[in-house]
């Protein structure tokens, strides 16, 4: 966790975010016994478990190599107009693009495209992925930071997050969250109970204590001190 620190203050109150070191996660494995195996030697009561998204999804199936994925023209169209970030290559690219199109459908990504342009002419940002959803803002694009071999697919965004996260907290009896998390903020997908305050955990979890390149620390505790 370079330049991140382990303990944060929110509200008044301290809190160390503990990353969870796992094996390279792929499609062959079970994220229930990932935690069990990895994390739940670590966790102690009353503690939050927080999983990335991308790890989630990888154990779905969800991560596709990008030389495997064949771009539409309307993919290749629309992927030239959208913006680049800072924190990631998001639909800019047609692979990227093409996924999207598939996970939303064709008549969600137009309309989003369409209230896209209107909004950019008006000064907003943001709004295509307001339409499109989160399907859409949670694909991950290949960027060579990743941990190999991600750093060449396309990663979609889990299925049924909150599903995962009562599974998970079932075998280890603590709350669990499902993040997408970057360095310049991020969401939360999943939770096992609804009384977990989305905000506070993303006030907990602003700094992304996982980071996001190569630490392979898809796991982390939250833990009141």
């Amino acid at each position: 966790m370079k330049d991140k620190r382990p303990e944060i203050d929110v509200g008044g109150k301290k809190y160390l975010r503990i990353p969870v070191k796992t094996h390279v996660i792929t499609n062959k494995d079970n994220m229930v016994e990932v935690v069990k195996k990895y994390a739940l030697p670590e966790i102690k009561e009353n503690d939050i478990l927080f999983i990335s998204e991308k790890a989630v999804a990888i154990t779905q199936g969800r991560a596709y190599p990008v030389k495997e994925i064949k771009a539409g023209r309307l993919a290749i169209i629309l992927s030239s107009f959208v913006t680049k970030t800072p924190f990631g290559i998001g639909l800019g690219i047609p692979e990227t693009m093409e996924m999207a199109i598939r996970e939303c459908g064709l008549f969600r990504i137009l309309i989003a495209s369409v209230i896209g342009f209107i909004g950019k002419l008006l000064g907003r940002k943001g709004d295509f992925y307001r339409v499109a959803g989160y399907k859409a803002s949670s694909i991950d694009g290949p960027t060579p930071n990743t941990l190999p071999p991600y750093n060449t697919y396309v990663v979609l965004g889990p299925e049924r997050p909150d599903m995962v996260a009562k599974e998970i907290a079932g075998e280890i009896k603590e709350r669990t969250v499902i993040a997408d998390l970057n360095d310049f903020g991020g969401k939360i997908l999943g939770r096992s109970d609804k009384s977990i305050d989305k905000f506070w955990l993303l006030s907990v979890l602003r700094d992304n204590p996982l980071g996001q390149c190569s630490e392979q620390t898809p796991i982390g505790i939250i833990r009141e001190i």
